[in-house]
């Protein structure tokens, strides 16, 4: 039986250490709100993966060096429509167009890339702050489905 879509936004504010808990209780409550809305298991592979990256990418590049319990900051908004995920961290920020495609011959074995390239293949769209230690997600779902 499919879910009737909410007319009703979800939505969340969570401050979390980087912890498999918090991070599997983070987007489950995304994946929660996704399922509330209609939303396809396709589609909530999406979000799990794109939040999954952006949230390993905060931990391994924007708190290195910092403390384990360094918080991220972690923001969703999910209506029938879209979802609305955004990831910050507390490090000093980095130019996303300086990471090199990791489709490329000379990149294939180089360790960086790819969780922004996936996140960019699942997502409608996925922007940053200037800074570089922001990154908004959004999944647009598509026309007649989810």
């Amino acid at each position: 039986m499919t879910p009737t879509p909410s007319s009703q936004p979800d939505s969340g504010r969570v401050r979390l250490p980087y912890e498999r808990a918090g991070v599997d209780s983070a987007v489950g409550s995304i994946l929660a709100a996704a399922g509330r809305h209609g939303y396809t298991d396709a589609s909530k592979f999406a979000l799990r993966l794109a939040v999954e990256e952006a949230m390993a990418n905060a931990h391994r590049h924007g708190h290195r060096g910092k403390p384990d319990d360094a918080p991220i900051l972690l923001e969703f908004r999910v209506t029938d429509r879209e979802a609305v995920v955004t990831v910050e961290d507390t490090g000093p920020g980095f130019d996303p167009a300086g990471v090199p495609d990791p489709t490329l011959e000379e990149n294939l074995e180089r360790p960086s890339g790819r969780g922004l390239m996936l996140m960019r293949a699942y997502m409608t769209s996925v922007t940053f702050n200037e800074r570089g230690n922001r990154v908004t997600l959004v999944y647009r779902r598509p026309a007649g489905r989810a």
